[in-house]
Formats: structure tokens, sequence, C-alpha cells
């Protein structure tokens, strides 16, 4: 239970955090010891400590041991955790307004340090620690045991992120998930309750079943994806929130060509859970551990290197030639040092893997001055949400110690929505960031568009070029590079690194090497799988690479002979077969597909998994509903008219007709082994297999 300011007055408060605080940092010392750190007496602590217990923010243990004035320990319990943190900043706003006090009687003038603007202010010195959410390694220890007997919540690859940089400060001023207050600020004006500018809604999405379970002021324990607690949080908040809203005051409209819309509506969690968070360990990353940072351990190495101005390079690509003499321009211009600063985590679906971009960094990392240039990887959820995108990695950052940050055009831009238009203005997250930059106390340097001048053999900026009619400019697009990496064509040196290319190639071979899957859907009854065999059959024929079939009756059978009918299950399912096909693809098979697959959402979310490895092929096989049902060899068509068989897809269910498949073929009239060569010529038509 939070402490109430109606109860105690702002000293005895004070007295709190600093006991929780010594509490967490010295569990074992004694009362005489612990008295002293805390600045009060022996009668003052056992009040204290009285106090403390009845709230249940500390617990008392005894000791066996030789030394009898050593005979109790303190262990801070899961709510004083959330304590001590919840009142960190109300002690140190304290602090400051008693220094500004004292300023102000000394030389006649206020410090300027505003009450309200106390963290940010503070915060513009990029070498001063900033506030975490972990307790002590004894402390977590001990926290660990007690969570088991918590209700868990197994967080997703997102939340995970989100919760990383929650418990290291890199979302600094949050302290947890966000309430239902902070969340409608942030949603309609990217305001915190408090008043503090944050643009992006951090909410821990659950289902209708867990959050039911679930009582305001219960703790629950925060468990990554093998079981581990990496924290705790006190439910302060639980409310279904209105996602339509959300998705268009933060994405800029409610569509879901826009990956983050799409996770918002078809694979996020109809509750929002909110509350304090306390942290009990990092979450754990095997890769690039000497390229990965907290925002004090970057503080630190800006201390030590004595680094006062630092300009953050945001990058989800690979690094060519235009980006490296982008970010030299932008230190050159800032008068700073230049931190390379990736994201690891989630980012858009299609981009190039995270381990290697990092090789591609690491790879080109000797071309830039090793006095004045650092590196280290982010483990951030990118929602693509553009302007507040923008605003949002500047906050983090700013976290991080950084005074500048290099702002692109269409910054976090996810492409194009539903009428195949921009979600974004080129220029609207420059213009944003601009708005509130002297507020977060960091200063934008415009991205430049950079191109190569043949005549010059050299990049520069696009609007600065004077004679554009007099030379040569060259670029290549991102969609260029992909389509001259997949067909194997050149790529020039003045492009990119001849080391950076080589990583690209070496990960993503030319398409008549890589892996593929083919994925057939259409009603039950309409050929899917008798064209899938003839496919399969054509392509053995071919050779080069395996062939697997996953057709919808074999995977019922022998992966999901446990599951229904019902629209859970059957999303269940084609997921299943998803991940079994973008295994086989990242692995340089060929998957064949062939289930019914009804849902648009959900082949959407199949053909994310496998484009993260190879192509996609979506051919949807357009026979009718009434030729299905004229044919029914099964007789399923014949029960479900009966009602013998709920939730038939074409009778009793929907069926989304795909809206632009890679091929559509058409059945009816048609023999087998012409649909097959249909598909067949498709591959070859996209470089998948050679003629």
């Amino acid at each position: 239970m939070a402490m109430s300011p109606e109860k105690i007055t702002s000293e005895q408060e004070d007295q709190m955090f600093r006991l929780l605080r010594q509490v967490d940092i010295a569990p074992h010392a004694s009362q005489r010891a612990t008295a002293t750190a805390i600045g009060v007496s022996l009668g003052r602590l056992n009040a204290l400590l009285r106090q403390a217990t009845d709230a249940g923010l500390v617990n008392i243990i005894d000791r066996n041991g030789p030394d009898k004035r050593a005979r109790v320990a303190y262990a801070i319990t899961i709510r004083g955790a959330a304590e001590k943190n919840r009142i960190t900043d109300q002690f140190l706003t304290r602090k400051f307004a008693e220094y500004d006090a004292l300023h102000a009687e000394l030389t006649g003038t206020t410090s300027g340090l505003s009450p309200l603007k106390i963290r940010t202010k503070l915060m513009q010195n990029n070498l001063a620690p900033i506030p975490e959410l972990y307790v002590s390694y004894d402390s977590a220890e001990k926290l660990k045991l007690e969570a088991t007997d918590l209700v868990s919540h197994d967080l997703t690859p997102r939340q995970i992120c989100d919760l990383e940089l929650l418990m290291n400060g890199g979302f600094n001023p949050l302290k947890g998930f966000l309430s239902q207050a902070d969340y409608d600020g942030v949603v309609e004006n990217m305001r915190l309750a408090d008043g503090s500018l944050w643009p992006m809604p951090i909410t821990l999405d659950v289902s209708e079943e867990f959050a039911g379970k679930l009582e305001i002021g219960q703790d629950i324990a925060l468990r990554d994806q093998e079981g581990v607690i990496l924290a705790t949080m006190t439910v302060s908040d639980n409310w279904v929130p209105n996602k339509a809203l959300e998705a268009e005051k933060v994405f800029g409209a409610d569509d879901d060509a826009h990956p983050a819309v799409n996770y918002l509506h078809n694979q996020a969690g109809k509750v929002y859970l909110g509350g304090p968070v306390t942290g009990l360990q990092q979450p754990v990353h095997y890769d690039f551990k000497s390229r990965r940072d907290t925002p004090n351990e970057m503080r630190a190495h800006f201390r030590k290197m004595g680094w006062r101005k630092v300009v953050a390079f945001q990058t989800r690509n690979p690094l060519h030639r235009a980006h490296q003499e982008l970010t030299f321009r932008a230190a050159r211009e800032a008068q700073a040092n230049l931190l390379i600063h990736p994201v690891v985590g989630l980012t858009k679906p299609g981009d190039v893997d995270h381990f290697t971009r990092v090789r591609c960094y690491e790879a080109v990392l000797d071309q830039y001055p090793q006095a004045t240039t650092a590196m280290s990887l982010l483990n951030l959820a990118m929602r693509m949400a553009g302007p507040r995108e923008a605003v949002w990695h500047g906050l983090i950052r700013k976290n991080h110690g950084c005074t500048h940050f290099i702002v692109g055009r269409d910054h976090a831009g996810p492409g194009s929505n539903s009428q195949g238009e921009d979600f974004y203005g080129a220029y609207d997250a420059q213009d944003l960031f601009r708005a509130h930059q002297e507020e977060m106390g960091i200063e934008m340097v415009d991205f430049k568009h950079m191109v190569w001048v043949a005549e010059r053999a050299q990049y520069e900026a696009m609007d600065e070029i004077k004679d554009k009619e007099d030379v040569t400019i060259l670029n290549i697009s991102g969609t260029e590079l992909r389509r001259r990496l997949a067909e194997g064509l050149d790529i020039p040196e003045w492009f990119s690194f001849p080391e950076v290319v080589k990583e690209l190639r070496r990960t993503k071979p030319p398409r008549a090497s890589q892996g593929f899957t083919v994925f057939f859907t259409g009603f039950s009854g309409s050929g899917k799988s008798t064209i899938a065999n003839a496919l399969m059959v054509k392509l053995m024929e071919q050779g080069g690479r395996p062939v697997t079939l996953l057709d919808g009756d074999i995977v019922r059978k022998n992966l999901s002979s446990e599951l229904g009918f019902s629209k859970e299950h059957r999303d269940l399912n084609i997921r299943r077969i998803g991940y079994v096909a973008s295994e086989i693809t990242k692995n340089g098979g060929i998957a064949i597909c062939a289930p019914i697959a009804p849902y648009a959402t959900t082949r959407r979310a199949v053909r994310e998994d496998v484009e993260a490895f190879g192509a996609f092929v979506e051919v949807h096989v357009a026979t009718s509903i009434d030729e299905c049902e004229r044919r029914d060899r099964k007789g399923l068509y014949k029960l479900a008219r009966e009602g013998k068989i709920k939730e038939f897809t074409g009778i009793s269910d929907p069926y989304d007709v795909p809206a632009n498949p890679e091929l559509s073929v058409e059945t009816e009239n048609v023999d087998v082994d012409n649909c097959a060569h249909q598909v067949l010529l498709k591959l070859e038509s996209m470089g998948l297999i050679k003629g």
C-alpha cells in the first residue's frame, strides 16, 4: 500500500525513503548502523520499522549468529521496492526545492530549477546518472523467492523490450507501465498526467481472462518466455482501451496496413494493465554482449571519455557510404562525438535481421575515428509511428546521455497506407521534434538526403548541389538494393562498403538459392491439396532444394490433433503451419502449405514470419463456393448444411478473400497440371527458380 500524504509529513516520508533505500542496499546491517546511515535515533528507527512492517514494505527476519547486536535482518518486500521507486522523485523534488530556497537566500535569485521540470533539467547534464527501477542484488534474490507465489504473466517479445527500457531508465521518467490516466494523456496530447512530455503508450496488454483474475493493488510476477522472473508489478489500473482512438491519435490512422495498428487490433491483448514496476534482473542477451549498454553505462562511458556533446544516429538498416557521410557531417555540424545507436529489438517486418546488421556495423567501424565514435545496441520495440516515434527516440537518446539526435526524412515511417499513400509527410517527424526539442533537452540534427556526384567522386547533400544540370547524380534506393541482392547483380563500391555487401550476400543469397514458401488458400474442396501435390512433384523433379508439403489435413493429424475448429484453434493451427514453413524457408528449403486459412489477419502474420527469411508466395485457389459444394468429395458441405458441422468456412463461417495474392488460379474447367504450371511460371518470374 502506497503511503498516503495525509498520514505522514514530508520529513517522515523522507525518512521512510532513506530507510527503504538503506534496507535495499544493506539488509544485514545492524540497527545502530542503519540508524546512523539514515540519520535518525534508534528509537526513531524502531518507529519507522514498525510503520514499514505494518504497511508491508519491510520484513524483519531472525538471524542466528554470534553477534548479538545483529540478531535480525531486514528484507525489502515487493511492495516496499515499488514504494521506494514511487517516492524517489518526491524525495528529489523536495531536496531540489530546499536547494532552490537556499540558493535564493544566498544569491538573491532562484536556481532556475522549476519543481515540475526538476528531472528534465537535471538530465540536461548528460554525464549525471539517471534513476533505474532495479533493487539491489541481495533484495532481488529475496524478492524472486517471494515472487514465485505471485500470479505470473508471460511477457511477449515486445513487452520484454519495453520492460528492459523501463527498468534500466531508458524510458525515464516512467516508473512502470502507464496508468489509465497517463495513457489517456499520452494518447490525447503526448503528456503524462503530471504534464511531462511522453509520446508513446507503454502498456501491458493481456487477455480478458488473465485480467479478470486480478484485483487492483495486487502484485504480479513478470516472466520472460523461459519462465525467468524479471520484475514484479503492482496493478494500479485495469481497463479496456479504445484501440481505434489510440490508432488514430498515435499512428495517425486506424489502418491495418500500419504494422503497429495491425498489432494493436490483431495481436495485442484486449485489456491493458498499468502500475509501478520493480526490476529484479535484466533480460538475458546471449548475442553481442559487449555492444549492449544501459543508459547509465553509456553515460559512464561519456564521462570517462570526457564527451560533453554526443550526437546519436538511429538506424534499423545496414550502414552504407551515404550513412557514413551523413554521420560525419552531423557530428561536424554539432561539433559533437558520434554514437551509432542501432535498434536490435523489434523493427519493421521484412527488415534485415539484427545479427546481420550488427556484423555489417562492426565490419565498417574502423572507417570511423575511434577516439570520437562509439557504437551501442538498443533493445527497443519500434512502433513505426513517424513523428511521435521521432520524439520518443529523442527522449530515449537523451536518457542515454546524448545531446543531439539525427532525425531523417520520414523518420520511422511504415511506408504506404491502404490507399497507397505515405502514412506521414516527409518532414512531419522533423517538424514535431523541432517543436519540442527545447523541452526535451536534446537538439535535432536534420537528416540530409545524400547522393553520389560522379564527376566529383563524393557524396553531397542533394539540396546543396548548385549545378544539378551539369553533373551526374547517382543513388540507389532500398528497393533497388534489395532487387540487386535478390538477383545477384553488381552493387557499386561508391554505394556501399565491400565488407557490408559481402555480409549481405552471405545472409541474403540470390533468390534462386534462397528458401521460400508457397501458401495455397481457398475453400475446402477448391483443389488446394491436389495442386500442391502436383507442384511438389514438379519442384522435386527440378531438384536443388528440399521440398516439404504441409497439407491442412496432414498437419491436423500430426501437429494439431488436439485442436478443434473454433476461430482461436484455426488461427493456432495456421500459425503452427507458418512457424514450420518459416523454419524450412530459413534453412533454404521450399515449404508448400495448403490449408484453408480463412482469416486475412492470420495469413498476414504467417507472411511476416516467413518473409523474415525468404519469399512468401500466396496462391488463391479461387474456386467458387458453389463448385466446391458441388464437388463435396468428403461430404463435409452436406453435413454443414444439415448443421452437423459448426463454423464451417463458406457456410457458417466467413472466408476473407485475399486482396493482393501473388497469384490467383481458377480450377473450374482447368486441369491440375496447368494450375501447377501457372505456379511454376510465377516462381520463375519472381526469380525463385531457374527457367
